[in-house]
């Protein structure tokens, strides 16, 4: 594989966005990470609205749940409600444990659910376990693939 992989990680913790952006750097596999610090920021890129108009269309997307404003539900909603996004995977990264959040994120969409882990090492292992299975493992759709 020489091109990069789109990653769109949605996050609103900086800390949470450096140890995913040092997780990717430390694996094998070239990933260009792009971080939407909000729901509604999340859903402009996605949407290539504003200044993300020259966005590249994620192969994957990181989505933390518990965000203030539109929130990773909404923003998983109107992902896997558009027909030109549904098709993109998304990963839910996210501090909660609740059942109900895991129940509710597969019924709206959600490729997998993952439980940030707390410590610096085990957050590095599974950005690289994730990087791993989605872009060695996997199969992904090809940009011409999707649907308009």
């Amino acid at each position: 594989m020489t091109e990069k992989m789109q990653v769109l990680l949605v996050e609103d913790n900086p800390a949470d966005a450096d140890l995913t952006r040092e997780g990717f750097a430390m694996g094998e596999l070239p990933v260009d990470l792009s971080v939407a610090a909000t729901g509604a920021e999340a859903i402009d890129y996605v949407h290539k609205r504003g200044r993300h108009q020259r966005a590249s269309t994620p192969d994957l997307i990181l989505l933390d749940l518990n965000m203030p404003g539109v929130d990773g539900r909404a923003v998983l909603k109107e992902i896997k409600q558009n027909s030109g996004l549904r098709q993109i995977p998304v990963s839910i990264l996210t501090s909660s444990t609740a059942n109900k959040d895991v129940i509710q994120s597969y019924a709206l969409g959600a490729n997998c659910y993952v439980v940030k882990p707390l410590d610096f090492k085990s957050f590095q292992e599974i950005v690289r376990a994730i990087e791993e299975f989605w872009f060695a493992t996997a199969r992904l759709p090809q940009e011409e693939d999707r649907p308009d």
